[in-house]
């Protein structure tokens, strides 16, 4: 009887291959290559629009910095029309066919962008209720005091209540008070809006008044 023929040895690498993959591309504690983690990691996503030669459109509609439209060109001639006006080349409409640009200061764009976004978060604030007591018979004085008040309250955003009181036999000369009341909302009438019309409650009449 014939001895058994022993079989050629295999590298024991042979045994633990991944298929599909060579040797080289399996990472000893079971990480992806280096060429592969690089290819994966994502560069940081750039905010705000597209500008100057970060725009990868081939050919675009350009306005210039006047507004004009000057038509669709390669996106190199408005790169160069850009620049020989001293400033940047804005994408404004990316989902367009083609793509619409504009010549613009992207600098001052954006300032004016994150002012107009300040004042909007400003107007969303919760708006407080102030209080100006008058009377039917104020005097000049007092009432260009009281005035001067109820307009630092516009600036700063809240509401005024116009409380207009009346005393005794004064209750029976209604219309000063509506008339006084009609003068400070003409007054105000450039930075405030009637939000609740002169109402009487009781011995006193009521207006509300919210900025504009």
């Amino acid at each position: 009887m014939k001895p058994a023929r022993s079989l050629p040895k295999a590298p024991i690498l042979e045994y633990f291959r991944v298929p599909g993959h060579s040797p080289a591309s399996v990472s000893h504690q079971g990480e992806l290559p280096i060429a592969q983690r690089a290819q994966a990691a994502q560069s940081p996503k750039k905010e705000g629009p597209q500008i100057n030669e970060d725009i990868r459109a081939s050919r675009v509609l350009l306005i210039d910095e006047k507004g004009e439209k000057q038509g669709e060109m390669p996106i190199d001639a408005a790169l160069d029309a850009a620049k020989e006006a001293g400033l940047d080349l804005v994408m404004v409409a990316p989902d367009n066919d083609p793509p619409v640009v504009k010549i613009a200061d992207y600098g001052k764009q954006r300032f004016a962008e994150q002012k107009k976004k300040a004042e909007a978060r400003k107007k969303q604030k919760s708006a407080d209720l102030k209080e100006i007591k008058l009377r039917p018979n104020i005097d000049k004085h007092d009432y260009e005091v009281k005035g001067r008040s109820i307009r630092r309250f516009f600036e700063e955003g809240d509401k005024v209540k116009i409380t207009m009181r009346f005393r005794g036999r004064e209750m029976a000369h209604q219309h000063l008070g509506m008339e006084l009341l009609a003068k400070v909302k003409a007054e105000f009438a450039d930075v405030a809006k009637v939000e609740s019309e002169p109402r009487l409650e009781g011995r006193q009449m009521v207006m509300v008044l919210s900025p504009r």
